[in-house]
């Protein structure tokens, strides 16, 4: 049972960790950070991403626009770029560590506290990418409130709203910690059991020892 429940906490965790990168990867491209509405021109919407600017028309469509020089973007889009960056970084190479350490693949199989260190070192790296990733759709959303609320601007003027890339980012990085903690706790519960081969082999030697006894010592 506790093998079990160790298997299905790995796969559980690595699903919700993949799920996770690539949610933030998605979140990292996305132009729809933040939405702009205008209220004299309903058929014209704005849309920003950490990469490009986006205007929406009812006959022309969606026509984008990258921004030209990295300097000159605002500081929590040129801070968000890089915590991206970081994120998919580390989310891709804990699915590699973690990868290695899984039950289910043979690779390694007497080696069982090489296989529990990769799946703690991937959860930890599972962590910190979700960290990076909540960070900056955080601070986004924050800046957001705040100019949406700014007394000091005038009513006409149109604000800025959440779009739908910072609730992406939320669940990714969400998903990437649970996904973590899953496999951490499942590098910490009780260890794997050889296979089932090697298991076959130390059964038949023990009978074949057993017997060999009884032969040496016969009953008179």
């Amino acid at each position: 049972m506790a093998l079990v429940l160790r298997n299905v906490a790995q796969l559980a965790g690595i699903s919700l960790s993949l799920l996770g990168w690539v949610l933030s990867c998605l979140t990292n491209y996305l132009p729809h950070w933040k939405n702009l509405n205008l209220d004299l021109n309903e058929m014209e919407n704005w849309s920003m991403g950490l990469w490009q600017t986006c205007v929406i028309q009812e006959e022309v469509g969606m026509q984008c626009k990258d921004f030209d020089s990295f300097l000159a973007l605002p500081t929590e889009l040129r801070i968000s770029r890089i915590l991206m960056f970081l994120s998919n970084g580390l989310g891709l190479l804990g699915l590699l560590v973690s990868g290695f350490g899984l039950d289910c693949l043979r690779i390694a199989e007497r080696q069982q506290e090489l296989k529990k260190r990769l799946l703690i070192l991937g959860g930890i790296l599972f962590w910190t990418a979700g960290i990076a990733a909540l960070v900056p759709v955080s601070l986004v959303a924050h800046l957001t409130v705040q100019e949406f609320w700014d007394e000091t601007i005038p009513d006409i003027v149109p604000r800025w709203e959440f779009g739908e890339a910072l609730f992406i980012g939320w669940f990714a990085g969400v998903s990437l910690l649970l996904g973590g903690c899953l496999l951490n706790c499942a590098a910490c519960s009780t260890r794997a059991p050889l296979a089932s081969g090697h298991y076959a082999v130390t059964q038949t030697q023990c009978l074949h020892q057993h017997l060999e006894m009884q032969s040496a010592h016969p009953k008179v």
